[in-house]
């Protein structure tokens, strides 16, 4: 009778196919803005793009929270699971903001230093999809795991940088002009710093399960 039970039950397994396809929602996204800081006609549908990863990665996160709730055993902490998947969800949410600027500012055209802190984005959301399926064998995997985990905060650090040059050459090209192409731009730049530290956070996260388990 209890094996029947269990058969029913969702397996622990299951919690890593849902990090692997909520990550490669939040590679797609973060691919999709950096389609957006490119610029150009086809803004509006990188936008878009943008917003369906988003709305993909809201149904994935809700999975993985109903799961916590109804799986007899996680591989491990349940409060963890919450907190990784939710820092995961966060970085999403935040591109989305920044393509919900765009369209609001009706933006068309990026600055170097943005579409450079766009490719630094992807590098993080690609590094977050390679340390997830290591956490299936944390013992064997703490050295990469903690390698992977310091290179995203190297690039938060680098786009903080970038962040703050661009603020720079920004006010330095419209100080005698257009005030508000300088306050979009600030807003831009701002969103973007966002989510790279939300990437952080989701290293933060995968940090302290690596702490706990070893």
């Amino acid at each position: 009778m209890m094996r029947w039970f269990r058969a029913f039950l969702p397996r622990e397994e299951r919690f890593f196919d849902l990090f692997a396809r909520h990550s490669a929602t939040v590679v797609n996204g973060a691919q999709a803005l950096q389609g957006v800081l490119r610029g150009g006609d086809q803004t509006l549908a990188f936008c878009q793009k943008v917003n369906q990863f988003e709305s993909e990665a809201d149904g994935i996160t809700r999975e993985v929270l109903t799961a916590v709730r109804r799986t007899f055993i996680t591989p491990f902490d349940r409060s963890d699971i919450t907190a990784l998947i939710t820092a995961m969800d966060d970085a999403i949410d935040q591109m989305q903001q920044t393509a919900k600027a765009v369209l609001l500012f009706e933006v068309r055209e990026f600055e170097p230093t943005m579409r450079e802190m766009g490719g630094l984005l992807v590098e993080c959301a690609q590094l977050v999809g390679r340390a997830l399926p290591l956490l299936q064998a944390i013992g064997a995997n703490v050295s990469l795991l903690t390698q992977i985990t310091e290179e995203v905060t190297k690039l938060e650090g680098r786009v903080d940088d970038l962040h703050d040059i661009g603020l720079k050459e920004l006010y330095l090209k419209h100080r005698h002009g257009n005030t508000m192409d300088f306050i979009v731009g600030a807003e831009i730049y701002d969103h973007l710093e966002k989510v790279a530290d939300r990437f952080d956070d989701v290293a933060n996260e995968i940090n302290s399960i690596v702490i706990e388990q070893v």
